[in-house]
């Protein structure tokens, strides 16, 4: 091969590689403009979704807010003005008549000065406090305790009580029921507790200052509660007065306040006395609580004691009458006389608690469980309103019923008993 040949060989093959090169150069330019059209395809394909999705999402937002219009005026605008719904009632005597009450007014129908109505108000302010919803307003708490207290306080029925309020009949049930509840919840732990020994001296203290009879903590009775004939059980519930009732049997110290209840028993039993299925029963036999602090009367230690009348078992620490057989001796009728007039605290007791709630007094129509709470509420209230000094009407009193069956001869001795009836006559 001469230099010629070569030369047009190597021409040939710079040629070829030339003409490849072009060819991959525009391939690569095509590719690019493929690739960039792919990615102007797929961004405007992302706009156009975006901007369905704002539109979707607009379309939603508007949808809701007439959705939420259209409820706004069918809740608030059409129910709350339909009597379906609502019925129109006007709540002037609370909200107007009420607030301009004098303050024996205040204190004659709901039974406790607007202080204490405020005290309990916030007590019971964590469990009775609701809040409005999108249906319609809350019930405010005062008037919730308002409604419960009147209630308690005279016997009126829910619907008089709920036409006076402008609530409706199940409202007020429900607000005594849950203002009962709060109550034994808060309340009841404060102001009715079994007396640790520093209480059971002070009440001794007071007892023996204002009677005169030593080591005496307290008296215990019984008063009947009526209640509504029940569906089932009626004889069980059925007095000897000839009407329906269960039992509140109680402790009472000297200032007339309660600090033991059994409330619940049946107003067919006779004999309140028995006491042995009771709390007190069980705290007294058990804890030795009346033997604390024993003081010699008459060569006799004596602890604590109550007072009760002869349906009740004698006890060291539970003292009864002498049965009256005609023939008492001087000293048996001077302590007689002398428990008697001490046992009035709990009969005056009664009276207070019944003259103030009215419920206690007449018929009860709710159920009988109702009915124990409300017996329990009362006797809290009772406590409470005591230890506020509220004053009480003597017009509210209207005979305390209480349980007083007739006096067992028995032949019980107690060197307790035989002590004070020796201290009685050396005081004479």
């Amino acid at each position: 091969m001469n230099m010629v040949e070569t030369e047009a060989a190597v021409c040939l093959l710079v040629l070829v590689f030339a003409l490849w090169k072009a060819g991959q150069r525009i391939h690569d330019e095509e590719l690019e403009a493929q690739r960039r059209l792919r990615r102007k395809l797929m961004l405007a394909a992302q706009r156009k979704r975006a901007v369905r999705r704002r539109g979707s999402r607009l379309q939603r937002e508007h949808k809701r807010q007439q959705y939420m219009q259209m409820m706004h005026h069918y809740y608030f605008d059409i129910m709350q003005t339909s009597k379906v719904w609502a019925y129109p009632r006007t709540s002037d005597w609370w909200e107007i008549t009420a607030q301009r009450f004098t303050d024996d007014q205040w204190l004659e129908d709901f039974r406790v000065s607007r202080e204490t109505f405020k005290s309990i108000c916030t007590t019971v302010k964590p469990a009775l406090e609701r809040r409005d919803t999108a249906f319609r307003l809350c019930i405010p708490l005062e008037k919730r305790v308002a409604i419960a207290l009147y209630k308690l306080a005279s016997t009126s029925e829910y619907r008089t009580v709920g036409n006076l309020f402008a609530v409706s009949q199940t409202s007020v049930c429900r607000c005594v029921h849950e203002f009962c509840k709060a109550v034994i919840t808060l309340l009841r732990p404060k102001l009715i507790q079994t007396p640790n020994q520093a209480k059971l001296a002070e009440m001794a203290d007071y007892f023996e200052e204002r009677f005169g009879i030593p080591q005496c903590v307290g008296a215990i009775g019984g008063s009947h509660i009526p209640i509504l004939k029940p569906p089932q059980y009626q004889s069980d519930l059925h007095n000897r007065k000839g009407w329906h009732s269960i039992i509140l049997q109680a402790v009472v110290d000297g200032k007339g306040m309660f600090w033991d209840l059994n409330i619940g028993q049946s107003g067919r039993e006779h004999n309140v006395g028995d006491l042995r299925n009771s709390r007190l029963w069980a705290w007294a036999t058990t804890s030795n609580a009346f033997s604390g602090r024993v003081r010699n009367i008459c060569g006799t230690n004596v602890g604590y004691f109550i007072l009760g009348d002869s349906a009740y078992p004698l006890q060291n620490w539970l003292l009864k009458p002498y049965p009256d057989t005609g023939r008492l001796t001087e000293g048996q009728e001077q302590y007689n006389i002398r428990t008697s007039r001490a046992r009035c605290v709990v009969v005056r007791a009664f009276g207070k608690l019944k003259g103030r709630w009215k419920c206690l007094s007449k018929r009860n129509d709710c159920s009988v469980n109702v009915v124990v709470d409300m017996v329990e509420t009362c006797c809290t209230l009772h406590n409470l309103c005591e230890l506020h000094m509220e004053r009480f009407v003597p017009e509210w009193g209207d005979g305390e019923d209480t349980v007083r069956p007739p006096c067992n001869i028995d032949n019980e001795r107690s060197d307790v008993r035989s002590a004070l009836q020796q201290l009685f006559m050396q005081q004479q």
